[in-house]
């Protein structure tokens, strides 16, 4: 971890240990007499030619978390809409539609399910934003159309919602089963061609 002091940062940069190699080589040309009496002009500058040739400082490149630890931390927050989900009020038919959405979003992020960070963009985006805005703002709308009577149900524009995530979702879904299908079609054919005497390759050689 780097440090915020800049004289501690000097003291482990590159440059600071390459003039310190090069400080050392001057000392030991003034132990052995070779640099006679200008042995500190010298050390100094073998100090800083040092220090010129280092390469320079470069900054850690960012630590960001895999597919792997995003899912797990997408996972716990899926539990935690669920159980808000839970509590919200909803017509039979709205809700019919949002457990639809949540049992296909709870299968897509099964571990091992989902690695494409694309599918995990629009996850956590629906899982994070779009579901519980959606109905939130049907919860909002619904309390304030019993002063608007005559009005558009809110759980009208609250099933589209839900119809266009569970379309998003599916297509996920459809393209981890076309990657699936050609997995499984490739290995069929290694094994006939197997079977057959001839040489196949190994599927992913």
């Amino acid at each position: 971890m780097a440090t915020s002091n800049p004289l501690l940062r000097y003291a482990e940069s590159r440059k600071n240990l390459a003039g310190c190699v090069g400080g050392l080589a001057g000392v030991g040309l003034a132990l052995t007499g070779a640099a006679g009496g200008l042995w500190p002009l010298v050390i100094v500058g073998l100090y800083g030619a040092g220090a010129l040739i280092a390469p320079p400082e470069r900054p850690d490149t960012p630590d960001f978390p895999d597919a792997g630890e995003q899912l797990g931390a997408l996972r716990a927050d899926f539990t935690t809409l669920r159980a808000y989900l839970a509590e919200v009020e909803l017509p039979e038919a709205t809700r019919e539609r949002l457990t639809a959405l949540d049992t296909l979003v709870g299968a897509l992020l099964e571990p091992g399910s989902v690695s494409d960070p694309e599918h995990l963009h629009v996850l956590a985006r629906a899982v994070r934003q779009d579901i519980p805005e959606a109905v939130d703002t049907f919860v909002r709308t619904r309390w304030w159309s019993r002063f608007a009577p005559g009005t558009e149900p809110p759980e009208t524009h609250l099933e589209r919602q839900l119809a266009a995530l569970h379309k998003e979702a599916t297509a996920i879904a459809t393209a981890l089963w076309e990657a699936e299908a050609i997995r499984q079609e490739i290995i069929t054919r290694y094994v006939e061609g197997r079977g057959d005497g001839g040489y196949a390759p190994a599927p992913g050689a």
